[in-house]
């Protein structure tokens, strides 16, 4: 009896992609500075004579995540011994900026479609309470409900209320990812 070779599926990581990802474990001192260690490794500020602080901490995280092209796995012990823990992703990277060689390509009908698409009507919301350099979700308020006797909550959107959202005010909710401090501000 002879065996058949069996197939197995390859799998292949894309060379950027770490498989572990970095550790880095944030000591908060008596006197309000950051110990900062990447894989065990110091992390000392960019600038000599400067220390991490709670106010730079979105620089930090910027800077051990190199502007967000990489993810990371952070750990913060603070003074009074409490530890939280968090994974820093990395964002979606964006495609260059055309090459001299690119101008002489023809344009596409996405191209075109931009060329003639309206400039966006920016509104600023802001709120404070949050951990320097956390995630904020950003929501819109389009519904409101109520709890069930059993602290259940069941939301039934119209979808001519998501069509809406251009024409009328609303809320929007400010949620801080790891402080968990929510936000809500009218927007007309």
């Amino acid at each position: 009896m002879t065996r058949k070779p069996t197939r197995r599926a390859t799998f292949q990581q894309p060379d950027d992609t770490p498989v572990v990802l970095p550790h880095v474990l944030i000591t908060v001192t008596e006197s309000g500075a950051l110990d900062v260690t990447v894989d065990g490794t110091a992390f000392p500020p960019p600038a000599a004579g400067t220390e991490w602080t709670r106010g730079t901490f979105g620089p930090l995280m910027d800077a051990v995540t190199k502007d967000r092209t990489i993810a990371v796995r952070i750990e913060v012990h603070e003074v009074d011994g409490t530890v939280f823990t968090d994974l820093i992703r990395s964002r979606k990277r964006t495609t260059p900026p055309p090459t001299d060689d690119d101008a002489a390509a023809p344009e596409t009908r996405r191209a075109r479609r931009a060329k003639h698409t309206r400039t966006p009507v920016l509104i600023e919301v802001t709120g404070d309470g949050f951990v320097p350099g956390e995630d904020i979700a950003a929501a819109v308020i389009v519904s409101h409900t109520d709890a069930t006797g059993t602290g259940a909550a069941r939301a039934l959107l119209d979808q001519r209320q998501l069509d809406s959202l251009a024409k009328s005010p609303h809320e929007v909710v400010l949620y801080g990812r790891i402080s968990g401090t929510v936000v809500v501000r009218r927007v007309s």
